[in-house]
């Protein structure tokens, strides 16, 4: 049986920690940043997990 190809597009956006979780961008975070408040704008500068049933699709397309 074939090997399953990487999804580039999730490669791309994802990276994988050194303990298997998934780091991943927040979104709303790149202009009309003044529209939005300070305690906002900290929160979205974070980078997020992705957690539960979303992770284990994601890591299934990342060959992981």
């Amino acid at each position: 049986m074939p090997k399953q190809k990487t999804h580039k597009g999730l490669s791309k956006r994802v990276k994988v920690t050194a303990t298997g979780r998934l780091k991943r961008r927040r979104c709303c975070g790149s202009h009309l940043m003044s529209g939005k408040s300070a305690k906002r704008r900290r929160r979205i500068a974070g980078s997020s997990t992705i957690t539960g049933a979303m992770a284990k699709t994601a890591k299934i397309h990342l060959g992981k």
